[in-house]
């Protein structure tokens, strides 16, 4: 049996890319994987079938009030919460001169806002577990820490995701730890990109990574002791040595 058996953890954004990745991973590692989906059901349906059966969930992340209800549906459905890992996010690519209300909007809802409410229940479930312990991990950017011309409302939204780590850390610790892990050049469909290529080409790693490379990065918070929070993982290939 993997080190997470019996541990509840909810994975947001879990239907495709990253956020498979890491519910497959984290569900091989023997946790009852809760798979969060938004839109996308069919692929939803094909992770959870593939993480042994998992829980699906589905909310609009826009929306307080349905996050509020996905946790109180975890709890209902499964009865605890262990771990979460905020992954889901939006990217878009606008010239900076361009970028309106909406666009911003669009973004920060549900790559800062939803993912603070989200911690936010997160916290609330996981200190009705012995000690009040928990782990949570947010999924960032190298985009928080690099100048993206034509991402600044993804750089300034992920950004805010490393910040907000550091300050829920030291406001929940130390029973709930609270971690973030920045992915760099992640491909999935679009990985035969010549902007996708050149970029992960230039780095000390010389390739793009994989889904699973960034699994890892998060499955190393969810069995950590409590020693480790408030940090920032960088998995990007040495992306950011620069």
């Amino acid at each position: 049996m993997g080190e997470l058996t019996g541990k509840v953890i909810l994975v947001t954004g879990a239907a495709r890319r990253i956020g498979r990745s890491i519910a497959l991973r984290l569900a091989r590692e023997g946790a009852s994987v809760a798979i969060h989906y938004g839109f996308s059901e069919a692929e939803a349906r094909q992770t959870a079938q593939e993480c042994g059966g998992a829980e699906l969930f589905r909310a609009d992340l826009e929306k307080v009030g349905e996050i509020q209800a996905l946790f109180a549906d975890v709890e209902k459905r499964l009865g605890r919460l262990d771990g979460l890992v905020n992954n889901a996010a939006r990217f878009t690519r606008i010239d900076p001169l361009e970028v309106t209300e909406a666009d911003w909007d669009f973004v920060h809802r549900v790559n800062l806002k939803a993912a603070f409410f989200c911690c936010q229940q997160g916290a609330l479930l996981m200190r009705k577990n012995p000690g009040g312990e928990g782990r949570i991990v947010n999924i960032s950017s190298m985009g928080a820490f690099l100048a993206w011309p034509d991402h600044v409302h993804y750089c300034a939204s992920k950004a805010g995701v490393v910040h907000m780590t550091r300050v829920l850390a030291k406001a929940w610790g130390p029973q709930i730890t609270v971690n973030t892990v920045a992915p760099g050049v992640i491909p999935f469909e679009e990985s035969n990109q010549p902007r996708i290529q050149a970029m992960a080409g230039a780095t000390p790693a010389g390739r793009p990574g994989t889904g699973d490379e960034i699994a890892a990065g998060v499955l190393f918070f969810l069995k950590a002791s409590n020693f480790i929070t408030g940090q920032v993982l960088q998995v990007d290939g040495g992306l950011g040595l620069r």
